[in-house]
């Protein structure tokens, strides 16, 4: 039985590993040096600034926090698991951001279905912030934006959800 150290994948340093296998004139003390990587790439850079991109106040934050390594352990529950032996199927329970994170060293590959179910508010002390909407204020001084109208399909409605969402679909 292989012994796990109870840490999540480092998604970081493997990608910098994965670049300085293709490139590793790119890498100089551990860390890319873009504009050697740029002229690696030569003509195959994208130089356009008009493209299509889904992005939102926190997406680069949500990254990095998909990105953060993290410590753990799963433990099996053989008492609560139906056919244990012979079952091809795992039943997680926890924090789902965590628990992917911990799946990515021993699992990556492996997996055909995630499902997280998220938590909703149930009136008990465990509350979870499914109101992602901001106020107005708020959202224009983060945004640094002048609006005239805010309808309820404008981006401030959202942007908590997909920060809360992004790093659990990363990951998954």
């Amino acid at each position: 039985m292989e012994k796990l150290d109870g840490k999540s994948l480092d998604l970081t340093k493997e990608n910098i590993n994965a670049l300085k296998q293709l490139f590793p004139e790119v890498i100089t003390e551990g860390k890319v040096d873009f504009d050697k990587l740029k002229l690696v790439l030569g003509e195959e850079i994208e130089t356009n600034n008009e493209r299509y991109e889904f992005i939102w106040h926190g997406k680069a934050q949500s990254l990095k926090l998909a990105q953060t390594p993290s410590t753990g352990t799963l433990r099996p529950d053989k008492e609560s698991s139906k056919n244990w032996d012979t079952t091809e199927n795992l039943y997680i329970e926890g924090d789902n951001l965590e628990v992917l994170k911990l799946l990515q060293k021993s699992y990556f590959g492996k997996v055909k279905l995630i499902y997280i179910d998220p938590p909703y508010n149930t009136g008990n002390d465990f509350i979870y912030p499914d109101d992602f909407r901001d106020n107005i204020q708020n959202y224009k001084e983060i945004t640094k934006q002048n609006m005239k109208a805010n309808t309820e399909s404008n981006g401030r409605y959202h942007t908590d959800w997909l920060n809360m969402m992004y790093p659990r679909l990363k990951l998954a």
